[in-house]
């Protein structure tokens, strides 16, 4: 297939309006239509990781982490960025990534991490505003069916666990067509009321432009009328880090074994126990220290992250257990996920895992 096909996909699962403003996630190298018939994935894109996509004749590599972060001005090879880029680019291999977007939707990096702890009843930990936008429109009662489940299939009216939410109120509405009109009801040059129902439904902000489309496809007018508010609410399923909680209670030292044998840590570094029992667990892949806050504040007993730092640890201040597994222990379930979604997705096509461990951390024990 195309390789826009597999990217489209993949930002269907994670859109890239939803990474942060730092990072780089997208398609780094590589052309859209492209043809791919094999992908690598892994968390990072390394020398070696571009080398086993050679043997393997893999013409795609989806990676965790972006390789390029910042601008390249040069392409000389003195860095291990530049020999990436530069090979990738020789061997016609595109470099795909998929990164705080995949962190930030409620089915990504942490949903893997909290499904790999058994968490249940689990949300977003640091829900993001600004993404949610509303649409008004006016539809004759005729109509007005056809108007909501075009919008609802284009992705509006979802609230938390509900689907095909939406607020109506039936009323009347005016018109009169110039001459150069072909009005649905009504006739050119004479002002015609008809009844109509305001349908009222909230969409994600990514979906505006297929949900419009959708929107004058299945309306009669020719003039379809809308309006568009932005929303403060934030959106429940896009965020920082996510919270849930274990089945059953757990000792604190139960709890960090059991989390060093779920995510293969090989070593946790952790504060002091409260000596409260393990309920509640918050969830960042990665550097997740600037959620802190919001874990305590949720009530997680324990937080389960990345790359804190010395100091930082005085911050829990006995309210819960930092547990800190290491960045790349953190995230490189997420391999697993992306292969798991993309072989459901496309059932013939070849996608495998990375067998190079591109962890760049080595324990001595």
């Amino acid at each position: 297939m195309k390789l826009s096909q597999l990217t489209a996909y993949l930002e269907s699962l994670a859109p890239l309006a939803y990474q942060e403003d730092y990072d780089n996630a997208g398609l780094i190298v590589g052309h859209p239509d492209q043809e791919v018939f094999q992908a690598l994935i892994s968390l990072d894109c390394t020398e070696a990781v571009v080398d086993e996509a050679i043997e393997h004749n893999c013409q795609v590599i989806i990676s965790h982490h972006p390789i390029v972060f910042r601008g390249l001005k040069k392409f000389n090879g003195k860095t291990y960025v530049e020999r990436v880029v530069e090979k990738a680019i020789r061997k016609n291999i595109a470099l795909y990534a998929i990164h705080t977007n995949l962190d930030n939707v409620m089915t990504g990096v942490n949903a893997k991490i909290c499904e790999t702890l058994g968490l249940k009843n689990c949300r977003i930990l640091a829900p993001k505003s600004g993404l949610l936008k509303k649409i008004i429109t006016y539809a004759p009662l005729s109509h007005a069916e056809a108007v909501r489940k075009a919008l609802f299939e284009a992705g509006a009216g979802n609230i938390g666990n509900y689907s095909e939410c939406s607020f109506n109120a039936e009323g009347s509405g005016t018109f009169k067509g110039n001459e150069h009109t072909d009005p649905y009801v009504g006739e050119p040059g004479k002002r015609h009321t008809e009844n109509e129902v305001r349908i009222e439904t909230i969409y994600p902000a990514v979906l505006e432009n297929k949900l419009l489309v959708a929107l004058v496809l299945a309306h009669p007018y020719e003039e379809v009328a809308y309006d568009l508010y932005e929303l403060t609410n934030p959106n429940q399923q896009v965020g920082a880090g996510m919270i849930g909680d274990l089945e059953m209670n757990m000792q604190e030292e139960e709890f960090l074994y059991h989390l060093k044998q779920k995510m293969r840590a090989h070593v946790i570094r952790h504060t002091a126990y409260t000596g409260r029992h393990v309920k509640r667990v918050a969830v960042c892949g990665g550097s997740g220290s600037f959620l802190l806050k919001q874990a305590i504040a949720a009530g997680a007993d324990v937080f389960v992250t990345a790359d804190f730092k010395y100091h930082e640890f005085f911050d829990a201040e006995g309210k819960l257990v930092i547990a800190d597994i290491g960045h790349f222990e953190s995230e490189h379930f997420t391999q697993q996920l992306l292969y798991e979604n993309i072989r459901k997705k496309f059932s013939n096509f070849a996608v495998r895992l990375t067998e190079v461990n591109t962890n760049p951390v080595k324990y001595f024990i």
